[in-house]
């Protein structure tokens, strides 16, 4: 009998697996090198292959797919409100832990430690996302708990360790912590600052509270990552003192649940394989971190450092789109030549390729500064560098990761848009960077304001870059534009043009950036897309590829 065969399957390709995610990436192997992190490389290149094979990309399939899901009650109807995830989720986790990233900024003191660190998170970023939020809340965590001796005494082993524990039990019991944050409530968003959760003294524990003491926490949070993390950071206000900050166990001194009610998960748009929830405080116990009135500054200096992961991340997403997209075009055939051949779909690639090397070079510069200001330096360039180029890049990369991602689906077709695609899931984990940890207009409003405290050290990195832009005059007369819109009076107007100010910031410093350390063919090609009325209102792919040399761009991206 003759089988009936209906088509036959050709010039179809399956999205890139099975390569290493550091030796394919000149880029980041030259950020290493140049913050003086070699000695990371070895390890680091061994996770990339370890993230870039097909086993790891379908756990973290399956951890997006197989989505967590709450437990409130036992089958005795106590009390758990116990999240459950699939077990690659916690392969993943375990996978992220074993590498020591989790407090290796502060945990190691040779020098490129928080490039080496940037580095490995950037290359899981690239497979899966959601396992990042825990990790990003614990590293960030880790110096604001340094400033409580005593709370940091019980937990440093914990955050030190790279012995992952999945177990839900007291903090005294685990080999291995994750901790969060609960910062946002439905009636205030960004406005951490109308938040109502009240905190009171527990007069029968340390005395009348304050630094150390132990309080009640009563209210509600409508956005708290991670609920299964072994303690979260929490602002809540006192009843005279202001807003403060608590350090908030999900299991109390005692051995009981502490009184953190998860009312529900957040069905996100990406971010899947993650818990976000709603939480309320029934009187839940805590102990105050730093002084009464002094709660906002304290997290803030936690989201500072979690910004510089929305960066990162967003950066791994751009990357990853990237080069999905370029290896598919090298393969795919239309019109009787490789998409990759076709010179519209060149520019498009070369567009995605410039971006992407330009978000990695911004992410890893700061990750510099931060390691600079760890070591106790006050140089007000490098101070800059940390506290105004950081919501400005937070800004920038996290919203160029929305668009660019749609972009890169549209290269596989109708391919790209079935949801259990690798490009399926970028694009729909992009938009989260863009809005955790403050949106762009935050984003834009903190460089204003960090301008106006430290007026002099923005002024001292215009002049750093003013030396890299030396005899190149479309940098040249974009920092004369800059200078100009700091100028603006009253200063109060410029508020308005926040955007203006801080997209023409971030064009300027990767364009410096790619100038001193990226070759001539990626730099160029940035400088000319980039600046000037090239940069208005483009999509992408809309760029003259006549004074680009586009085949050495790729190459650079993706070796193939």
């Amino acid at each position: 009998m003759t089988a009936w065969t209906t088509h036959e399957v050709f010039n179809q390709f399956d999205e890139l697996a099975d390569f290493n995610l550091l030796t394919t990436d000149a880029a980041l192997g030259e950020a290493l090198e140049r913050a003086g992190a070699h000695w990371a490389q070895p390890q680091l290149a061994a996770y990339g292959q370890q993230l870039g094979a097909q086993d790891t990309w379908r756990l973290a399939e399956q951890a997006n797919r197989h989505t967590p899901s709450l437990h409130n009650f036992d089958a005795r109807g106590r009390r758990t409100d116990a999240v459950e995830f699939h077990p690659s989720w916690h392969a993943l986790m375990a996978l992220y832990r074993a590498q020591g990233l989790v407090a290796q900024p502060f945990q190691d003191q040779r020098g490129g430690r928080w490039t080496a660190w940037a580095a490995g998170f950037y290359l899981h970023g690239q497979v899966e996302q959601g396992t990042l939020c825990p990790a990003t809340m614990t590293t960030a965590s880790i110096p604001v708990l340094q400033k409580e001796p005593a709370l940091w005494a019980q937990l440093q082993a914990q955050l030190f360790s790279n012995d992952y524990d999945a177990r839900d039990v007291p903090l005294a019991q685990k080999r291995s912590i994750w901790l969060g944050m609960g910062m946002t409530e439905k009636q205030g968003g960004s406005d951490v600052r109308a938040n109502s959760t009240l905190a009171t003294p527990l007069r029968s524990g340390t005395g009348a509270g304050g630094r150390g003491g132990e309080y009640l926490l009563r209210g509600h949070k409508w956005f708290f990552s991670a609920p299964m993390c072994d303690a979260h950071l929490v602002v809540a206000r006192t009843a005279e003192g202001g807003h403060a900050c608590f350090f908030v166990p999900r299991w109390r001194p005692d051995g009981s649940k502490n009184a953190v009610n998860v009312q529900r998960l957040k069905d996100k748009v990406g971010n899947r394989s993650n818990s976000s929830s709603e939480v309320e405080f029934a009187d839940a116990w805590g102990i105050l971190m730093g002084e009464e009135g002094r709660g906002i500054p304290t997290i803030i200096e936690m989201a500072t450092t979690t910004r510089l992961n929305c960066v990162l991340g967003s950066a791994a997403i751009l990357r990853q789109a990237t080069v999905q997209a370029l290896a598919y075009a090298r393969q795919r055939q239309a019109f009787g030549k490789r998409l990759a051949e076709q010179p519209l779909m060149r520019a498009v690639l070369a567009d995605l390729a410039l971006e992407s090397e330009a978000a990695l070079v911004l992410a890893m510069r700061l990750a510099q500064a931060y390691e600079h200001e760890s070591g106790g330096h006050t140089d007000p360039a490098q101070r800059a560098w940390k506290r105004v180029m950081t919501p400005a890049a937070k800004f920038w990369v996290c919203k160029r990761a929305v668009e660019l991602t749609g972009e890169a689906m549209e290269v596989f077709g109708g391919n790209g848009y079935v949801d259990s695609s690798v490009m399926a899931r970028l694009f729909r984990e992009a938009p989260v960077n863009s809005i955790w940890e403050g949106s762009g207009n935050v984003m834009c409003l903190d460089v204003l304001r960090a301008i106006g405290r430290e007026p002099e050290a923005a002024m001292a990195l215009l002049a750093e870059l003013g030396d890299t832009a030396a005899g190149e005059p479309l940098l040249l007369a974009e920092l004369r534009a800059l200078r100009g819109l700091l100028a603006t009076k009253p200063p109060e107007a410029l508020e308005a043009l926040g955007r203006v100010l801080v997209q023409r910031l971030v064009l300027v410093a990767q364009a410096c950036l790619l100038r001193r350390h990226a070759p001539a063919a990626v730099a160029d090609g940035f400088i000319a897309t980039r600046l000037g009325s090239a940069s208005a209102g483009r999509v992408v792919g809309t760029i003259d590829t006549r004074a680009i040399d586009v085949a050495a761009v790729l190459a650079r991206a993706f070796p193939g």
